[in-house]
């Protein structure tokens, strides 16, 4: 059962290529002045494993596992996704620009689905942001950092100064919305990342906490 969600999941993603998102535009917001020249997502940046329980839901399939990513070094980090069971379903390594796979289950080894998988973990380890411009409302510092065609518009709750919030768009499309609830800067209690052009969901809930 388990390596026919699999095997249907693999095939879901290979009909979502070419669906259109909207385009995105922060909502009563105020530019502000700032000396701010770089923030970062300080999330996954101990060397402490980071192991979350994983729910992934994309279009009507539905797989749950064990998520661990583990810091190699200042670059590089190793992705492990285990089945409940504890059977590895993919275990890749990755920084801004390389990528390894070191295993996929063979219902997984599917070229769409080792890119929709590296390409949303590259996005979600990103660490840091340099700041074109800030902004503000009533509850968040909000600055925008601009990488190419890329835009990250990153949220930051003024009385915690936590990151609360990335919203990746690409030529002015909202791709993926990241939203975390933490209690620590190196540290998120629990993740949601929300395609917004795919009907792609990844929960992570926390298992063990870093000090």
């Amino acid at each position: 059962m388990h390596r026919l969600l699999l095997r249907n999941l693999a095939y879901s993603l290979i009909f979502i290529l070419f669906v259109s998102c909207k385009t995105y535009k922060l909502n009563n917001v105020k530019s502000i002045s700032t000396s701010i020249k770089k923030v970062e997502n300080l999330y996954f940046s101990s060397p402490e494993d980071y192991v979350y329980k994983c729910q992934m839901d994309i279009y009507k399939n539905h797989v749950s596992g064990i998520l661990i990513i583990k810091k190699i070094n200042t670059t590089t980090q190793r992705v492990v996704l285990t089945s409940d069971f504890g059977n590895k379903l993919i275990d890749f390594e990755l920084s801004e620009q390389n990528f390894k796979l070191n295993y996929v289950l063979p219902d997984l080894d599917k070229k769409i689905v080792i890119n929709f998988l590296r390409n949303d973990f590259q996005e979600l380890l990103k660490k840091d942001y340099p700041v074109s411009e800030s902004f503000e409302n009533e509850t968040d510092a909000i600055h925008l950092s601009r990488s190419g065609k890329k835009t990250y518009y990153l949220f930051f709750n003024k009385e915690t100064h936590l990151l609360k919030q990335i919203v990746y768009t690409k030529n002015n499309k909202e791709k993926i919305d990241f939203t975390f609830d933490a209690k620590k800067h190196i540290f998120a209690d629990s993740l949601n990342l929300q395609h917004k052009d795919f009907k792609i969901n990844i929960k992570l809930f926390q298992i063990t906490e870093t000090e």
